[in-house]
């Protein structure tokens, strides 16, 4: 093994917890009680949103617009009839979101003990570029990180077999000498392994923890 890619978002950076929180906040200041329907149901929506973006239907800026004029009318309270005033409504939110980045505690113990064994370090994830790397370097980990490799830059997003060969050619490696590490089964395990990386399975919820996977 000469290398290891994590996956971020639930893997090293804790996106629940922190969009969880930024949520229960933002609609606060909006004036309304948050309640885990309300939670529930914008997950939901961002799910749908993030997809659409995924697919290159639209733009990151578009998925949070998209977002907002699904969610509002959750709220009962207006939709804003332009882009500007959506980005505006949608900045509350992303501010208490970044408020809240953090990142899970055993993650720079793993990416240490990955460095200590002479791993290569990157991390493949699907998403925005300039808002992947500002978590990394907000939540104390980009020193620790050789490559990262993001959707938006890479062209194709997980799980399309090019992403994690990208990044092992970025990291300068052969997909049978890097394992793969992330929360997502189908994302991070079946379709790293169908590309030729060995992959390990982070199940966060049934106890599990970063350090026994390496």
């Amino acid at each position: 093994m000469k290398a290891v890619v994590f996956d971020l978002d639930n893997t090293l950076f804790d996106h629940t917890g922190c969009a969880v929180a930024g949520l229960r906040s933002w609609v606060t200041e909006l004036g309304i009680t948050p309640t885990d329907e309300l939670v529930a149901e914008w997950f939901v929506i961002e799910e749908d949103q993030f997809g659409r973006f995924l697919a290159g239907e639209i733009t990151h800026q578009g998925q949070r617009r998209g977002r907002l004029r699904a969610f509002l009318p959750v709220l009962g309270l207006p939709v804003p009839a332009t882009d500007a005033e959506l980005d505006e409504v949608f900045t509350g939110y992303l501010t208490q979101y970044t408020n809240n980045w953090i990142a899970y505690p055993d993650a720079r113990p793993a990416l240490e003990v990955a460095r200590s064994n002479g791993w290569r370090i990157g991390v493949l994830t699907n998403g925005s570029t300039k808002q992947q790397n500002a978590k990394l370097r907000a939540i104390g980990l980009a020193d620790l990180i050789d490559v990262v490799c993001t959707s938006e830059e890479l062209g194709v997003s997980k799980p399309d077999p090019r992403a994690y060969r990208r990044v092992c050619e970025a990291l300068g490696v052969e997909p049978s000498e890097t394992m793969m590490v992330g929360d997502n089964l189908e994302l991070d395990v079946v379709a790293a392994r169908a590309a030729g990386l060995t992959a390990q399975h982070l199940d966060r919820a049934a106890g599990q923890g970063l350090l026994e996977l390496l």
